[in-house]
């Protein structure tokens, strides 16, 4: 039996507190691009030193932005559409398998960030306290993703997973009962969900918001660019 305070819990962390990270998300990054454009940026580190960072970055990345959009089509795909392919156990399945390969890429390339980061003297000197935490705090959020796959293989037919979708999508479409899908799921996405929203939180005080800004007009620029050697 469910305490009140533990439901409670559950529904200021499921039901309440999506709606404080998500504003504050939104209101802080629109403040900080109009108040502090200088801050907006990635502040790369490569210009210190450039070995190990190469690698690093680009593992970092391929990884973090597959499982970024695998999360966001997995969870916001409503159930009838994507019976109309696969069962809810096979999308389980190919989200385990997707997963687990993105997040083992992403894991190897944020180790050797946060190895760079933590112990190049030369970093270390220059790098803020929130530059270390966010990383930490995104290699933890990472390590708990990998942990919930041995988790999810306990639940094979899939309805840990069309619990969480149903989650998220009554997040998003400002329907009531949203936290009563979570109430019963494993520590470990319950854990995941909360610092991921933490993440969403945080993100307009860290170098994090530079992700809004990816130059995707070169992927339609039309011709070369043109370089002159001066005379």
């Amino acid at each position: 039996m469910t305490s009140d305070f533990a439901l409670y819990i559950n529904q200021f962390f499921f039901g309440i507190y999506p709606y404080i990270a998500i504003m504050v998300m939104v209101g802080g990054s629109i403040l900080r691009y109009d108040r502090d454009q200088y801050t907006w940026k990635a502040d790369s580190s490569q210009l210190l030193r450039s070995k190990g960072m190469r690698m690093g970055s680009n593992l970092f990345h391929i990884g973090i932005i597959l499982l970024f959009f695998g999360h966001l089509i997995g969870l916001l795909t409503p159930e009838p559409v994507y019976h109309l392919v696969m069962s809810a156990a096979t999308k389980q399945l190919l989200a385990m398998v997707a997963g687990g390969i993105f997040g083992v890429i992403c894991f190897i390339g944020m180790t050797m960030l946060l190895y760079r980061r933590l112990f190049d003297k030369r970093i270390r000197a220059t790098s803020r306290f929130s530059d270390i935490a966010l990383l930490i705090i995104l290699y933890v959020q990472l390590i708990l993703g990998l942990v919930t796959i041995p988790y999810s293989a306990q639940h094979m037919d899939g309805s840990s997973m069309i619990a969480l979708a149903n989650w998220a999508q009554y997040i998003v479409t400002f329907q009531g009962g949203a936290a009563d899908f979570v109430l019963n799921q494993a520590w470990v996405f319950k854990t995941h969900l909360v610092l991921g929203l933490t993440i969403f939180l945080i993100f307009p005080f860290t170098r994090l918001v530079h992700m809004l800004s990816a130059p995707l007009k070169y992927l339609t620029r039309k011709g070369y660019q043109v370089v002159r050697r001066r005379q």
